[in-house]
């Protein structure tokens, strides 16, 4: 699943469309920013999306939201909420805009590294996607850790015990 795809907004729709039923517990999807690196990691995909950054997490966080199989840990860079109009002219708007379409999800801030990270981790054995945007203000990445959405961890905390309480 490795490569550069330098498709237009159709065919990063499409590929979403495609992956999203082979995609669990454990996939991310990231809507990167124009700068966002092209990665080598086998297991990772970048596609060109010539689309807003706004537009492309609607997109994937309605597509999540209309998947049972499947919801969405969000990140967003920590970074984000220090960046000031004077050094990137319009964050203060793309803030609030975001801020807005991720009412009522499950949506963590961490240190732009410390995500990364959780990406790599991952790479290692699941599939990644990251959808680049024509997003030209820094640390505006929206990273979607996918995990199951018909099991939670408090299920997950019950079985175990009851396991545990039968020795098995």
């Amino acid at each position: 699943m490795t490569g550069v795809n330098t498709s237009a907004a159709p065919d990063w729709e499409r590929k979403l469309d495609e992956l999203l039923p082979l995609f669990g517990h454990r996939n991310w999807i990231v809507v990167a920013d124009a700068a966002y690196p092209a990665q080598s990691k086998s297991g990772i995909e970048t596609i060109v999306a010539d689309a807003d950054q706004i537009h492309a997490v609607r997109k994937i966080l309605d597509a999540i939201t209309a998947r049972k199989h499947i919801r969405a840990n969000v990140y967003v860079d920590q970074e984000l909420g220090f960046v000031t109009e004077k050094d990137a002219p319009g964050v203060t708007a793309y803030r609030q805009q975001l801020n807005d379409l991720l009412k009522g999800s499950s949506v963590k801030q961490l240190p732009h590294e410390q995500i990364i990270q959780k990406l790599d981790q991952s790479a290692q054995v699941f599939s990644i996607l990251i959808v680049k945007t024509d997003m030209t203000i820094p640390y505006t990445t929206v990273f979607f850790e996918l995990d199951c959405g018909y099991w939670n961890a408090g299920a997950e905390e019950r079985l175990r015990e009851a396991m545990l309480k039968t020795g098995k």
